[in-house]
């Protein structure tokens, strides 16, 4: 464990636990020096790893990852985001608790190398000084990771990058571009969660980077396509298979989604009803099989009826050159249910948003308020926190 978690954690570790390891202590040191350990044997179904969920939406739950659906998570990683040659490095620029710790195993399977910063955080200009002595280094790092690589103006040779694999939020098309820009063919998305573990779809450099393509731009706003091992459908409130192009749940299955929740078998049973894994996000398949995240469907804003999906607001705002970030939001209004308001981080003017939105999308979905800060709040993986978002601007219309 981390240091100066001792106190915490102690009281609940179970009563098989032998020891509790703090990194940086002596025992620590002693692991690293002695002979390696070998393998028990473990059957494919035997728990592996319990993976917390990021928590935006609610209370964090564990996810039961057998060794079974890391194995498959390994594979999907090797053969469709980023093949890994012995001595190949890993650079962990994102918490090892989730995205880029699951990619410690994929690296270990092929032999290559787990770099991790000697700050224990996320430096842009310590990354590429990392990247320029690691050459060949892949990482795993969120859209607002991303962002601040493309923003930062230390030097960094893009050919020394073999892959920068972003997840767990969208991408906007805007951000995308910019980091192709700065970096080139280089870049990969995959589409996950805690419960199929980074394993839904993928979009692969080469599409990302397929310029030429008629459908490129469109590629770009989805998430890919669906991973080898896994099936993916879009479903109504019923759980009923909806047609190519309509909107709907994101379900899955396949040996990679995890068998349920530690102990709590309510949650299980309603999110793998069916025997499939309900995601809560809302998207759409296309006739080639790309899908299209929508938003959560906790995000999704109901005004005068209709549906409006705040991901594609946020877009257009940040089509804006002076809009660093931007997160809508529905306020409860008595009249029409919610108003879509839009809370952003820049320099842009009121009236050109709303010039920009008017231009872009239908008039009912465009902002009824603009409010501007200096941040927005996010969790330990980057992720905007639109529970929060909606809790700060509750208290400031009360």
């Amino acid at each position: 464990m981390s240091a100066g978690l001792d106190a915490e954690i102690a009281p609940h570790a179970p009563k098989n636990l032998e020891r509790l390891v703090t990194i940086g202590s002596s025992e620590y040191a002693a692991l690293l020096a002695a002979d390696p350990m070998c393998c028990a044997e473990v059957g494919d179904d035997a728990l592996a790893w319990l993976f917390y969920t990021s928590g935006t939406t609610g209370r964090p739950k564990g996810a039961i990852l057998t060794h079974r659906v890391l194995a498959m998570a390994a594979h999907a990683y090797l053969s469709e985001v980023d093949a890994t040659a012995p001595g190949d490095p890993l650079l962990h620029a994102a918490p090892m608790s989730h995205g880029s710790g699951l990619y410690m195993i994929p690296a270990l399977a092929r032999f290559g190398v787990n770099v991790v910063p000697e700050s224990a955080g996320f430096e842009p200009e310590e990354i590429f000084q990392l990247i320029e002595a690691w050459p060949r280094a892949s990482m795993f790092a969120a859209p607002t990771m991303v962002k601040r690589l493309v923003d930062c103006p230390a030097e960094c040779r893009a050919e020394h990058i073999r892959t920068i694999v972003w997840g767990g939020a969208p991408m906007y098309v805007e951000d995308t571009k910019k980091a192709l820009e700065r970096f080139g063919p280089r870049l990969a998305q995959i589409y996950g969660q805690g419960e199929s573990p980074m394993t839904i779809s993928t979009l692969s450099r080469e599409e990302i980077a397929a310029r030429g393509d008629p459908r490129w731009l469109d590629r770009l706003a989805s998430a890919g396509r669906p991973y080898a091992c896994v099936e993916v459908k879009i479903a109504d409130a019923e759980d009923r298979e909806l047609p190519t192009g309509e909107t709907g749940e994101i379900l899955c299955r396949g040996d990679v989604v995890m068998p349920g929740y530690w102990r709590d078998p309510e949650a299980s049973a309603a999110t793998l009803r069916g025997g499939w894994l309900h995601t809560g996000d809302v998207g759409a398949l296309d006739a080639e099989g790309y899908l299209t995240l929508k938003d959560r469907s906790k995000d999704m804003i109901i005004s005068g009826g209709s549906n409006i999906y705040p991901r594609e607001i946020e877009e257009v705002l940040l089509k804006h050159e002076n809009v660093r970030e931007a997160s809508v939001i529905g306020r409860p209004d008595p009249e029409w249910g919610e108003i879509v308001v839009a809370y952003v981080v820049g320099t842009a003017k009121r009236a050109e948003l709303d010039a920009l939105c008017l231009g872009s999308i239908a008039r009912f979905k465009r902002p009824k308020d603009y409010v501007f800060v200096e941040s927005l709040p996010k969790n330990n993986y980057g992720k905007i926190l639109k529970t929060e978002l909606r809790a700060l601007d509750a208290k400031r219309k009360g």
